[in-house]
């Protein structure tokens, strides 16, 4: 017998029972179990989850992995200004084809797919995807995490997980609360490059939305998709330390706010504050304690009000339509307060202020300067006070300091009324004569001693002479008739500081609310049509 043979068999049968036991066959796979199955598929002798698949060209060249992915979002939280982001729970679908799970030729009987959970996916390779623009993000689940895992017969393999993630948004809030905004959620390869993996949207319905799906304070108008490829270099560290071109997919939603909450809690509360402090323009001006307290408590309402508002956004370095609203409401309730300022200030003075004309601009003109307009008012006035002292003086020089020589004139007296109109000369026109003038003629504010009676005379004399003049006019007007033909030719009214402060008080109630409405019509002019 020869031994050698027969040990060499031997040593043959327990090589190949050995090969058997480290790499199963699949043979008879129609007879095999899902879990028997997929061992025998995934096992070290033929499978390495750590090798993403590996396909060919005609020509030989190696193809990149293609992974089809697909999103469902069946809830979406509001935006968080403050914070910049929002959250999303979406189910997130990828689809690749791996040759190695191929077995419809080993169990050709076996026509459904294998379907697993997370012990399956962990046995099989999986591309790396993260979201780019996550700062948290996690699977769902109760007792176990929520991910399927389908293999069919030609090596598709369709994982699908249950995810929440807050991600970045950044938020353009010059136009808040009429603001809208795009949010992308990102998804990019983590580990291979271009070269051996690429990103593709499915093309039949990419992104879809729970019918359910409703936001507060957004509405979703719509939605898009893209396909990109990221240059990464070593100063973004964001794939690891390895540069290239990355694939990423994204897709945005197009959000509208809806700005139902801030008119009724913000727009509409700010115009009936601005319009309650219009009331103290019919409280009457020397009424400082209820125009003051209107004043302060309706700009510090409405001051808290825009406060309250303000906190749930960011610090952002632009300036927002609120805040334009804010501060358009502000000046009203400020220029409120200092209307009242002015008109009591008004209120308080003692003297009449005469005015040109009846109308805005020469009230307010007067109004702002009533010492200016008084001297223009009397400046003919005192010139006429000057030269009839300066003719006295002239008189008085006359008798010297030591004679005492008086002359009597018999005339006829004629008592000059105050505006009363003396003619020296039809030539020279008519010249017009106020008390000053009347009190220098007369003498009425007598002086001391002997100068002061010459010096009365000199100017009853020359009073009496222009009387006369007057007197032998053939039009004979006489006080009244002078009164009224002053009145006509200067056009100057009297007013008191009350009359001004009700007048003002008076505009003021139509000139705040139309100011107030031209500011309305412009500013949701640019909310609305710019």
């Amino acid at each position: 017998m020869d031994w050698s043979l027969i040990i060499s068999i031997l040593i043959n049968c327990l090589y190949v029972s050995a090969l058997e036991e480290d790499c199963p066959t699949l043979a008879d796979g129609d007879s095999l179990s899902q879990t028997q199955l997929l061992d025998r598929l995934t096992h070290g002798c033929r499978y390495d989850r750590l090798e993403r698949p590996i396909t060919y060209s005609e020509t030989g060249q190696r193809l990149p992995v293609d992974v089809y992915m697909r999103a469902y979002i069946y809830f979406m939280q509001n935006l968080e200004a403050h914070d910049l982001q929002f959250k999303i729970y979406a189910l997130l679908q990828m689809r690749y084809l791996d040759p190695r799970l191929n077995f419809r030729n080993v169990s050709p009987k076996r026509r459904q797919p294998i379907l697993g959970e997370q012990h399956m996916r962990d046995s099989l390779w999986m591309p790396h995807i993260f979201l780019a623009n996550e700062r948290d993000s996690s699977i769902l689940g109760l007792t176990e995490k929520d991910i399927l895992t389908s293999i069919s017969p030609d090596g598709t393999v369709i994982v699908s997980n249950r995810i929440k993630a807050t991600l970045y948004c950044w938020l353009n809030l010059k136009k808040f609360p009429f603001d809208e905004q795009h949010c992308s959620t990102i998804l990019e390869s983590w580990m291979y490059n271009t070269s051996e993996l690429v990103l593709h949207w499915e093309q039949k319905r990419p992104i879809t939305y729970d019918g359910a799906l409703h936001l507060t304070e957004f509405v979703l108008q719509r939605s898009w998709s893209n396909e990109t490829v990221i240059n990464a270099d070593l100063s973004d560290l964001r794939h690891g330390a390895f540069a290239g071109n990355y694939s990423s997919l994204s897709f945005t939603v197009h959000l509208t706010r809806v700005v139902g909450f801030y008119l009724m809690d913000y727009f509409l509360p700010s115009m009936l504050i601005v319009a309650i402090s219009w009331v103290s323009f019919w409280l009457q001006a020397d009424q400082a304690p209820p125009r003051i307290t209107l004043g302060t408590s309706t700009l510090l309402t409405f001051i808290t009000l825009a406060s309250a508002q303000g906190k749930t956004l960011p610090k952002v370095s632009y300036i927002k339509v609120s805040e334009v609203w804010f501060l358009g409401c502000t000046i009203f309730i400020f220029g409120s307060m200092v209307e009242f300022a002015f008109v009591n200030t008004i209120w308080r003075r003692k003297n009449s202020v005469p005015v040109k004309k009846l109308n805005s601009k020469h009230i307010l003109k007067s109004t702002l300067s009533p010492n200016l307009m008084r001297r223009r008012s009397h400046a003919r006035s005192r010139s006429f006070s000057g030269t009839a002292l300066q003719k006295s003086t002239d008189t008085s020089s006359l008798a010297g300091a030591g004679f005492n020589n008086y002359l009597t004139v018999n005339l006829p007296i004629t008592t000059i009324k105050e505006g009363q109109v003396l003619d020296q000369q039809r030539t020279r026109g008519i010249q017009k004569l106020d008390v000053n003038f009347v009190e220098s003629a007369f003498g009425t504010r007598p002086e001391s001693g002997s100068m002061g009676a010459a010096q009365s005379s000199g100017a009853i004399s020359s009073a009496a002479s222009s009387q006369t003049l007057n007197n032998n006019k053939p039009d004979g007007g006489g006080g009244c008739g002078s009164h009224q033909e002053e009145i006509d030719l200067s056009g100057w009214t009297t007013l008191t500081p009350q009359e001004i402060a009700m007048w003002i008080d008076s505009r003021a109630r139509f000139v705040f609310p139309l100011a107030f409405l031209v500011f309305n019509l412009f500013f949701w002019t640019f909310v609305y049509c710019i």
